[in-house]
C-alpha cells in the first residue's frame, strides 16, 4: 500500500512539476497562480500543499532539477567516455538533446532564475557554474593551448547557442535540427563540426 501511494505521489509531483514549467514558460512566474498549476495538473490545493509548500518552492525545485539534470549528465558523460575528444563530443549531443527536449525548462530558467530567494539563486547558479566547468576542463583538454579565460567565453557563448532553442521554433526536422545544433556547438567551440 505504502509503496503504491508512494509513487502515486511521485507521480503528482512530476505533473505539478510539468504544469508548472509550461505554465510559467508561457505566461512568466508572476502571472500564473497556483491554482492555475493545480488546475493544469489535475490537481486540488490541498493536494498541491502536500508536495510544496509554495508556488516559489515549485519553482525552486523545477530549477533545481534543470541543473541537476544537466550536471548529472555531464558527470556520467564524461566518465563514460575514454578520451577528451569523445567527452566533448557526447557533452554537446547530450546539451543539444536535452535543449531539445527540455524547452520550457530552460525558458524558465532563463527567464525565473534571478528571481528565486538569495540562497536558492545562489547555489543554482553555483551548480550551473559546476557545470560549465566540466565543459571548460573537457575543451582544455582537447585544446591544451587554449588559455581558460576564451574556453570559457567559448562554453558560455555554446550554451547559448543551444539553448536559443527554447524561444525558437524552428521549421527544420527535429534530427535536422539536431544535427545543425551539434555541428554548430563544435565551431562555437573552436572546432569542426564534430564529425
Amino acid at each position: 500500500m505504502a509503496t503504491a501511494s508512494t509513487a502515486r505521489g511521485r507521480h503528482t509531483r512530476e505533473r505539478l512539476l510539468e504544469a508548472t514549467a509550461n505554465l510559467v514558460a508561457a505566461r512568466g512566474f508572476h502571472a500564473v497562480a497556483i491554482t492555475d498549476i493545480g488546475a493544469a495538473a489535475g490537481v486540488t490545493g490541498s493536494a498541491l500543499y502536500r508536495h510544496f509548500a509554495s508556488k516559489q518552492d515549485l519553482l525552486v525545485a523545477l530549477l533545481d532539477r534543470v541543473v541537476g539534470d544537466l550536471l548529472t549528465g555531464a558527470r556520467a558523460v564524461v566518465d563514460a567516455t575514454p578520451s577528451a575528444a569523445e567527452a566533448l563530443d557526447a557533452l554537446v549531443e547530450a546539451h543539444v538533446a536535452f535543449a531539445l527536449r527540455n524547452r520550457n525548462l530552460i525558458r524558465v530558467y532563463d527567464q525565473e532564475a534571478d528571481h528565486l530567494p538569495d540562497a536558492d539563486r545562489r547555489r543554482i547558479r553555483r551548480a550551473m557554474r559546476t557545470y560549465a566547468e566540466e565543459w571548460v576542463r573537457v575543451l582544455r583538454s582537447v585544446r591544451p593551448g587554449l588559455d581558460e579565460p576564451t574556453a570559457r567565453t567559448q562554453v558560455h557563448a555554446a550554451f547559448g547557442l543551444v539553448n536559443s532553442v527554447a524561444d525558437y521554433r524552428s521549421p527544420l526536422a527535429e534530427d535536422r535540427l539536431r544535427d545543425l545544433l551539434v555541428g554548430m556547438t563544435h565551431k562555437a567551440l573552436g572546432g569542426g563540426d564534430g564529425t
